[in-house]
């Protein structure tokens, strides 16, 4: 195989990725407190170099291997989202970064998320899944007077979170948990955090992903054809 067709293809994989994510993002564009996602992308050479500079002796196998692009990792933009009005009561929005307000999910789990959109379920605060909304104790919140004072509000960076589903987290290390006492400054009632998703700069990108995907596969396709004319020709050679 033509050392040529691995970094293309290698390529391809990455449009690829690249389009599943835009696209989860398009997709999501309605969803309350949804942080768009998005993907940086480096060489072998990138952590050989590294490596190099930790004194750590790797294993070089050829300049054109250690030269294929690949997806190094995937990133949260932390933006806020546009602050949207809706009057009802049981909508909460957050007005600062980084802040969350945490639900206990149906492994009775502690999550976060910056979802507000809340609702009664037998007198108790649930989320739009039914899952309890919890104070700043853990503990479930009654609908009753000043029941918005009870409502939990917690602040980590992103980077400490592992995300499930497409608004929801995980905690990773509890010591870089800020628990604040109360939510005084914190909330606003009767509004709701709307996607942070761009949708004409992520339609963009998408057009970008599609265009590169598309001119790898036509290299290869290229060096294909180069490949069966030189077979042919010295095939012919040797008659």
């Amino acid at each position: 195989m033509n050392q040529g067709t691995y970094p293309l293809a290698a390529s391809m994989i990455n449009q690829f990725n690249r389009l599943d994510q835009i696209s989860n993002n398009l997709a999501n564009i309605n969803t309350n407190g949804f942080k768009q996602e998005g993907t940086t992308e480096t060489t072998f050479n990138y952590y050989l170099q590294k490596m190099q500079e930790e004194n750590i002796a790797p294993t070089k196998i050829n300049t054109v291997t250690n030269n294929i692009p690949k997806i190094d990792s995937k990133f949260i933009n932390s933006e806020m989202g546009p602050i949207a009005m809706t009057g009802n009561a049981l909508d909460f929005a957050l007005n600062n970064p980084d802040t969350f307000f945490k639900v206990q999910n149906t492994n009775g789990d502690i999550v976060y998320t910056r979802d507000g959109s809340f609702k009664n379920l037998d007198g108790f605060l649930v989320d739009g899944n039914g899952n309890n909304v919890l104070n700043a104790d853990n503990e479930p919140i009654v609908v009753e007077d000043n029941f918005v004072s009870q409502i939990g509000v917690t602040k980590t960076p992103y980077t400490n979170l592992e995300k499930i589903g497409n608004n929801t987290y995980r905690l990773k290390n509890p010591n870089e948990l800020e628990i604040f006492e109360n939510n005084d400054n914190l909330i606003v009632n009767g509004a709701i955090e709307k996607s942070n998703v761009n949708s004409v700069s992520s339609m963009v990108e998408l057009i970008d992903a599609h265009r590169r995907f598309d001119q790898s596969q036509k290299a290869i396709s290229s060096i294909d054809s180069l490949n069966a004319s030189l077979i042919e020709k010295i095939g012919s050679n040797t008659k």
